[in-house]
C-alpha cells in the first residue's frame, strides 16, 4: 500500500479490533500489520495516545514469568469510534467522487 495512512485511521483501526476482546500491545501490532504496512515503533505512541484520551484503559496479566499488558477499549472509546467511523464515511464519499469525476 502506497498511500500513507493516517493516524485517525490507525487509531480507528486499534478501537475496532478492541470491541471484540482485550489484547496486548504486541498482538494488536500483529493484527493491525495484517492489514496496513506500519511498525511497532508507530504503534506504542498511538496506543500511549488512545490511553491517555481515556478511549482506552489497561491492565497487566502474568504470562511466563513476565507481565503482559493488555488494552480494553472505554465506553468514550466506543464514542470515539463511532466519530471516526462517520469521519471515513464522508471522507470516502467525497474522495469517491472526486476520483470517479462526480464532483461536479
Amino acid at each position: 500500500m502506497a498511500i500513507q495512512v493516517s493516524t485517525e485511521i490507525l487509531e480507528g483501526s486499534v478501537l475496532a479490533l478492541l470491541t471484540n476482546e482485550d489484547y496486548y500491545g504486541y498482538a494488536i501490532t500483529r493484527e493491525i500489520k495484517k492489514i496496513f504496512p506500519i511498525s511497532e515503533s508507530t504503534m506504542y505512541p498511538i496506543l500511549r495516545r488512545l490511553k491517555k484520551e481515556d478511549w482506552l484503559s489497561t491492565y497487566d496479566e502474568a504470562y511466563e514469568g513476565r507481565n503482559r499488558r493488555y488494552y480494553r477499549i472505554t465506553d468514550l472509546g466506543r464514542e470515539r469510534l463511532e466519530q471516526i467511523k462517520n469521519n471515513w464515511q464522508e471522507l470516502k464519499a467525497a474522495t469517491d467522487a472526486i476520483l470517479e469525476g462526480k464532483n461536479e
